[in-house]
């Protein structure tokens, strides 16, 4: 594959064939950074499981101590006294039947995170085609099927991000912003590693963290040692 001379530049910056520490490793993801806009900083690890079987997935949430920098759009499916806790919690969307309707029939994907009374889930399992596919289909897993839904909304929009194995044993997840600077990306890291390596499964044989990688959203990957977590 060609890359244009920009993209070379970048690769210039660090060694390619290098398993950085992580503070150090940072640094060089930063130098990357020449996009004219705050670029996101992602983090792709690859994990010694098979997600073919029920046993070795891994899935879960947490919740980064300096947030993603994105402002995260939040809709909640519930009634009654929960959908008024909800409003009043700072959702963005709340509705029930009318929700279901309005994504049915109009296609309608204005939100980033979904979130959902236990009462709510047959009402929303009639669109689970549409958002299982998107990574919208709220789970429990996830923090995102519960009673306590003021909980899910602060967490959410304090910079609570889901992991979750895809079918090539990867889970990517953002860290932050370019802007955050080297402290916070790196404290927001080692935030998200922890919890995936206290997520590995009993069934998950030999080496767990295979390889980690982090990028800007316009640059190269670069690699980080997985064993320093």
């Amino acid at each position: 594959m060609k890359h244009g001379r920009k993209y070379n530049e970048k690769l210039a910056v660090f060694d390619k064939q290098k398993l950085y520490d992580p503070e150090e490793g940072i640094e060089a993801v930063l130098a990357t950074a020449r996009a004219k806009f705050d670029e996101t900083v992602e983090a792709h690890i690859r994990l010694g499981v098979d997600s073919r079987h029920a046993d070795q997935q891994v899935r879960g949430a947490v919740v980064l101590p300096h947030g993603t920098g994105k402002t995260v759009r939040v809709l909640v499916f519930a009634k009654g006294d929960k959908a008024r806790e909800a409003q009043e919690a700072g959702a963005d969307f709340v509705g029930d039947e009318d929700l279901v309707q309005k994504i049915q029939k109009e296609n309608w994907f204005g939100f980033d995170v979904c979130v959902a009374t236990p009462d709510m889930m047959g009402v929303v399992g009639r669109i689970g085609r549409v958002l299982g596919p998107k990574g919208l289909m709220p789970n429990p897993k996830s923090g995102t099927v519960t009673m306590d839904v003021a909980k899910a909304i602060a967490d959410i929009k304090a910079g609570k991000v889901e992991y979750r194995v895809d079918k090539t044993n990867i889970c990517h997840c953002p860290v932050g912003k370019v802007s955050f600077g080297k402290e916070k990306l790196n404290e927001n890291l080692a935030t998200l590693m922890d919890a995936i390596i206290k997520a590995k499964p009993a069934a998950a044989k030999g080496t767990y963290i295979k390889s980690l990688v982090l990028s800007t959203t316009m640059g190269p990957g670069v690699k980080f040692n997985g064993m320093k977590f």
